[in-house]
């Protein structure tokens, strides 16, 4: 019998080994700000928590962001409506990316009154695919963690599969994958 309890034991050791490689720590993807980072275009990229001194760099962005960019009716299209959605996704933590003193994306993590906050990211257009939304993504769990967030959601639209795969990488796992919208979460 105790032999028998031995071999189990090394199996069930063996299979925590596997499924450790297999399974990513979640908390590996997040980043603590004030950091750089090279992106992929050889800019140095500082990502560092919300100021309220940002806030008009911050409106000047959304107020050039491409319309066709948005996702699910956000950022707002005319700067005056830019101005009132910020006063109320600022309520919670929140990071922006900075190229060259300018704001060229941000990450906000809005209180859902349950507890639990949903997550919104955009990167400027001239700034896209250059891995600075994953690193902005990153910096801002870490930074919301840090600021005593527990729980994330979000909603990506399902043909968007380069976000989903984003956030996955991050920690987030599909908890709706029904209608045009998948809904994804974690905990921190």
């Amino acid at each position: 019998m105790a032999g028998r309890s031995r071999s189990l034991g090394w199996l069930v050791d063996g299979v925590r080994s596997v499924v450790t490689r297999l399974v990513p720590d979640p908390d590996a993807a997040l980043l603590s700000p004030p950091l750089t980072f090279t992106d992929d275009r050889g800019r140095t990229v500082l990502f560092r928590p919300y100021d309220p001194a940002d806030f008009e760099a911050l409106v000047g962005m959304y107020d050039d962001f491409d319309p066709t960019q948005r996702a699910q009716g956000t950022p707002p299209l005319r700067e005056a409506d830019v101005r009132t959605w910020l006063e109320k996704v600022l309520a919670g933590p929140s990071v922006v990316a900075c190229v060259d003193d300018r704001l060229v994306g941000h990450v906000v993590f809005v209180p859902d009154g349950t507890d639990r906050h949903e997550l919104a990211v955009f990167v400027h257009q001239d700034y896209q695919h250059a891995g600075i939304g994953t690193h902005l993504v990153r910096a801002g769990l870490g930074h919301a963690k840090r600021e005593g967030v527990t729980y994330v959601w979000l909603s990506v639209e399902v043909w968007k599969r380069g976000a989903q795969k984003l956030y996955s990488n991050v920690g987030f796992s599909t908890v709706n994958p029904m209608g045009s919208t998948h809904r994804m979460s974690r905990y921190l």
